[in-house]
């Protein structure tokens, strides 16, 4: 089986060369790109499984990369910040990373992160399979209908526009509908991790799924909290 090709984008040399050394210890294929017009090229060359992609590049920022590329791919993208003010994590993930990383981080951790990623993306891979092979290609609840194998959700008839998380929380969600799942177990069963993780990553896109579904995002119908428990899906 090929190893699986990893795009790493980080204009700090001395970075770059320890991720691509432990990346490659793990078994991974590794192509570098030290800025943003680099990365844009090599993604759409390389056709990366996954890209680690920091924030503060030359030319062209992380951001605005990431932008681009949600425009034309959906490869996993973890991006990696400097920065400690939540305002550049929360705009990462808006425009359709998958996740973040603040620097200095465990090297542990990332590798672990990035499994996770690579494992969920191949368990997408197998539904996208069942559905194919006959499985039911849509849910619909309510007002909100879920394609499954075209990867869009309606809201009475109407497109609504999700990240990738956002339609992974969401089907998730609805699959178990009327069940209450915390915080760290969304973090397991969306997310894929098998630690805790940042808990704010689930709030974040709670609170942007009620924006986006809810008629009154302050009082939600759908997307339920339950006090010191965690979120479930009404009907």
């Amino acid at each position: 089986m090929a190893a699986s090709k990893i795009l790493v984008v980080e204009d700090d040399h001395t970075l770059l060369g320890v991720l691509k050394y432990n990346l490659v210890k793990e078994g991974y294929s590794v192509v570098t790109a030290v800025d943003g017009a680099q990365a844009l090229e090599f993604a759409r060359n390389e056709i990366p499984e996954l890209i680690v992609l920091d924030i503060m590049l030359p030319k062209l920022s992380g951001l605005e990369v990431c932008r681009i590329l949600r425009k034309e791919m959906s490869i996993p993208i973890l991006m990696l910040t400097a920065k400690t003010e939540e305002v550049d994590k929360i705009v990462g993930l808006e425009i359709g990373a998958d996740d973040y990383m603040t620097k200095p981080f465990s090297m542990r951790e990332l590798l672990a992160r990035i499994r996770a990623m690579l494992r969920r993306t191949e368990m997408m891979r197998q539904e996208a399979t069942s559905i194919k092979e006959g499985a039911p290609a849509r849910i619909k609840v309510a007002d909100i209908e879920i394609d499954l194998a075209r990867h869009k959700v309606s809201l009475k008839g109407t497109t609504v526009n999700l990240t990738h998380k956002e339609f992974d929380l969401l089907t998730f969600l609805v699959k178990n509908r009327g069940q209450v799942f915390s915080r760290e177990q969304l973090l397991e069963k969306v997310w894929g991790y098998e630690y805790a993780g940042d808990t704010r990553t689930v709030d974040v896109h709670i609170r942007w799924l009620r924006q986006k579904i809810e008629a009154a995002p302050s009082q939600p119908r759908h997307l339920v909290t339950v006090r010191g428990v965690g979120y479930k899906f009404e009907e």
